[in-house]
């Protein structure tokens, strides 16, 4: 895996504020890779980051990633969705300006992916 693509969505991930998401694709929207690249990122890398912050484009996450958020969603305040699969992201959206703007002053040492 590029480094490079690594520690861009690192970062992003780690710009997503408290008690707010952000969609695979979004960051991938954002760094400039696939939706699949933000997620194997994650599953190697993202241990020490935010990662429950990060969900499918439905709020969703597997069973097994819900599990392991549901207490950092708990302590920030993002509410699961009755059918137990997620939150409503629509109510935990991260503002995707504020977002924007703090990825680009994270990444600003950093040559673009693209």
């Amino acid at each position: 895996m590029n480094d490079l693509v690594v520690e861009h969505v690192l970062r992003a991930v780690e710009c997503v504020p408290p008690g707010r998401v952000v969609s695979y694709g979004a960051i991938g929207a954002l760094v400039g890779v696939g939706p699949r690249q933000v997620g194997a990122v994650l599953r190697e890398y993202g241990d020490g980051v935010t990662w429950w912050r990060v969900t499918n484009a439905y709020g969703d996450l597997t069973p097994e990633l819900l599990r392991g958020a549901r207490p950092h969603w708990a302590q920030e305040g993002i509410l699961v969705k009755r059918n137990g699969r997620g939150c409503v992201l629509a109510d935990h959206r991260v503002d995707e300006e504020a977002w924007s703007a703090a990825y680009r002053s994270a990444t600003a040492d950093l040559p673009p992916c693209r």
